[in-house]
C-alpha cells in the first residue's frame, strides 16, 4: 500500500493497525534505562506510606516526583 492511501484511511478515521508491524514500532526518548539511586532509609519509608496511599509501586511515585520537577525545571 502506498502512504498516500494509508494517509487517506487514517484520516478517514480507519482502523488501519492491520497494515503495520507493530513489533518494530518505539516511542521516541520513550527508551527505559536502569538506573541505581540510594535514598536513605526514612525516605525510603516516606516514599512507600505515599505509594501505599496512592496505591501505586514506589518506582511509580519516584517517577512522576523527578518528571514533575525536570518539567518546572525547563
Amino acid at each position: 500500500m502506498k502512504a498516500k492511501e494509508l494517509d487517506k484511511k487514517f484520516d478517514g478515521g480507519e482502523d488501519i493497525s492491520q497494515y503495520l508491524d507493530l513489533t518494530k514500532a518505539k516511542r521516541p526518548e520513550q527508551e527505559q534505562k536502569r538506573v541505581n539511586v540510594d535514598f536513605p532509609l526514612w525516605m525510603i519509608h516516606s516514599l512507600d506510606k505515599e505509594a501505599r496511599r496512592l496505591g501505586v509501586p514506589r518506582q511509580s511515585i519516584i517517577k512522576v516526583w523527578v518528571a514533575e520537577r525536570l518539567e518546572k525545571a525547563s
